[in-house]
């Protein structure tokens, strides 16, 4: 058996675990280091809730090992109950008892302590976070942002050794979901706290964590920063989860992809044969001069900061890039559109299909 590092707070060994003859997650692999956020990016039903709720003990897996902190929570004859593992969890809509007031929430998780030691440690708590002055404020007296803020306190008021935040910025609204997950990713920073973060969400597993591992299918197919994972993921299906993607048909010939935009050249090695070009919305511009694609502009869309640009090739393809500002060129204007950088290339599926049937083309 591989030894997980010894900075490890959390280890998942060949973790299993079916439902009713379904398998859920299959053999996963996952090293969380210790005081680092680790995001688990996954779409809807790939596993992360169960490989969360397997970590927190909730759930047994059928197979592989869970250590946390070095000890073995889950596996062969381990089973650690929950109370025992000393991790906290923070749900999606906060959960705090609506019965009770700020300051009692995060004390009812503390370990046992007077009353004025309690109340200094809810103070200091509630100043961490940013809440000073609101010990006394029931839940639904104040807003959803600070409900949030209150549960991450009350987690880790508990002393946890890892804390795990499943979705938990799912229930806010758009603009102040940035505003608090930023506030609470700097807070566990400054903490120091291990945390592991399930989203779905792209841009929060991109932007918040130190490392991400990308969970499909019921394995983690990826695990890396989260450059790595948007600028070398290593699959066609990873590549087009993790951020915005514009594909085009091409033919690999020699390190070059030949394309509907010109010859490209790959970021990845990639075998002859045809493939299917990977790229991101940025590395799309209207040139400047006479270099690059002819395309015509069809239409475009202004959202503030840039504007979506539609465009339609010389061979009928149609394709979107965004332009800063609202200086595009207008529907029907002719234009060259340039590619910066290498490529994201994979083989084609439907290459590979034609190999498997002994088809022309294979």
């Amino acid at each position: 058996m591989v030894a997980e590092p010894i900075s490890a707070a959390v280890a998942a060994r060949g973790v299993c675990k079916s439902y009713g003859g379904r398998q859920v997650l299959s053999g996963v692999e996952l090293d969380v280091p210790e005081g680092t956020i680790t995001a688990v990016l996954g779409p809807s039903g790939c596993g992360k809730t169960t490989l969360l709720r397997i970590l927190a003990g909730f759930e047994n897996p059928d197979g592989g090992i869970i250590r946390i902190a070095g000890e073995t929570v889950a596996g062969g004859a381990a089973k650690v109950p929950v109370h025992r593992r000393r991790i906290g969890l923070m749900p999606q809509e906060g959960a705090l008892f609506p019965h009770l007031s700020v300051g009692e929430n995060i004390a009812f998780g503390m370990h046992r302590a007077t009353r004025r030691a309690a109340q200094a440690q809810v103070a200091h708590w509630l100043a961490v976070v940013g809440l000073d002055g609101l010990a006394d404020a029931r839940p639904h007296e104040i807003s959803g942002g600070q409900q949030q803020r209150v549960a991450l306190a009350r987690a880790l008021a508990a002393a946890p050794r890892v804390l795990l935040l499943d979705e938990p910025f799912a229930a806010l609204d758009a603009g102040l979901r940035v505003r608090v997950r930023e506030d609470i990713a700097a807070i566990l920073r400054d903490a120091g706290t291990t945390a592991l973060l399930v989203t779905h969400d792209q841009s929060e597993a991109l932007s918040l964590p130190d490392s991400v591992a990308l969970l499909m299918d019921g394995t983690i197919v990826q695990h890396g920063t989260p450059t790595d994972l948007y600028r070398r993921p290593g699959c066609l299906a990873s590549a087009r989860f993790v951020g915005d993607t514009v594909e085009l048909e091409g033919i690999a010939d020699s390190g070059v992809v030949h394309t509907a935009l010109g010859a490209l050249r790959p970021r990845l090695p990639l075998a002859d044969g045809d493939a299917v070009v990977v790229l991101r919305p940025e590395q799309l511009r209207i040139g400047a001069g006479s270099y690059g694609t002819t395309a015509r502009v069809t239409d475009r869309r202004f959202y503030g900061a840039d504007t979506v640009v539609h465009l339609q090739l010389s061979d009928g393809r149609a394709i979107q890039l965004r332009a800063p500002g609202d200086t595009c060129p207008a529907p029907g204007a002719v234009v060259t559109v340039e590619v910066a950088g290498d490529v994201l290339a994979y083989p084609s599926p439907a290459g590979r299909q034609r190999v498997a049937l002994g088809e022309p083309g294979g």
